[in-house]
């Protein structure tokens, strides 16, 4: 048999870097149940990923935070409904061996971002919702000269570790597998900070009848462990 009929050609799958070791092993799982049907995923910066969907590159699914699945929708990139996946917290993080600031309510981690000589945060939803939370907090003008954004693609974590940013901001899953950072925990809970990661089906996919059973499996119920393992609840 010609394992390069279309009928047998990877499932391609684009997603933002905040899942891509979530899906990696979700990926392993579904071809390990479903040989018939391998797949392929590109974990790129979220903002990137989006830009190619709607440019018109070919893709047979995404999964990006909710918000840029609705707008791909709505550009006609993908075809709807919206699937959610999992909602992922936002964590803090400081680089290892460094003093560990109490973050354990609102107060604390209003005090520690104040001290902070750095703050890194990412390009995703996330960032921009941080910087509404320091807008709130009165905090926008004072921090603004500390404020270290990520390159797209470039973990948050990564500028901790480097040294680059003394506090971080990012993905739970993103920062939990990182060397070189101590995490100290999720923001506290009333200024937590939660994104929804959904799948589309793309409007330009060959084969939408095989791509919707691979969207209801990544959803179900059964897939909670798999997602709990990297930080994130299942929606």
């Amino acid at each position: 048999m010609n394992d390069t009929h279309p009928a047998r050609s990877p499932l391609k799958l684009i997603s933002s870097m905040a899942t891509r070791a979530l899906l990696a092993e979700l990926a392993t799982a579904w071809q390990a149940a479903h040989p018939e049907s391998p797949l392929a995923i590109e974990s790129v910066g979220g903002v990137d990923a989006a830009k190619r969907v709607a440019a018109g590159e070919a893709f047979d699914a995404v999964v990006l935070a909710a918000d840029a699945i609705d707008k791909l929708i709505g550009g006609g990139h993908l075809l709807g409904p919206r699937l959610d996946l999992v909602r992922s917290g936002v964590a803090v993080a400081v680089r290892e061996g460094a003093a560990k600031p109490d973050i354990g309510s609102e107060a604390a981690l209003q005090r520690a971002v104040q001290a902070a000589r750095s703050i890194g945060y990412s390009t995703g939803p996330s960032g921009t919702q941080l910087l509404a939370l320091f807008e709130r907090w009165g905090l926008a003008d004072a921090l603004r000269e500390k404020l270290v954004q990520a390159p797209p693609g470039v973990p948050v974590g990564q500028l901790v570790a480097e040294g680059r940013v003394e506090l971080g901001f990012q993905q739970s899953s993103e920062l939990m597998s990182l060397p070189g950072i101590t995490v100290l925990g999720a923001m506290p809970a009333p200024v937590q900070i939660t994104t929804v990661f959904s799948a589309g089906l793309a409007t330009a996919s060959e084969r939408p009848d095989a791509v919707r059973p691979l969207l209801a499996w990544l959803a179900a119920p059964a897939q909670a462990a798999i997602k709990a393992r990297h930080g994130m609840e299942a929606a």
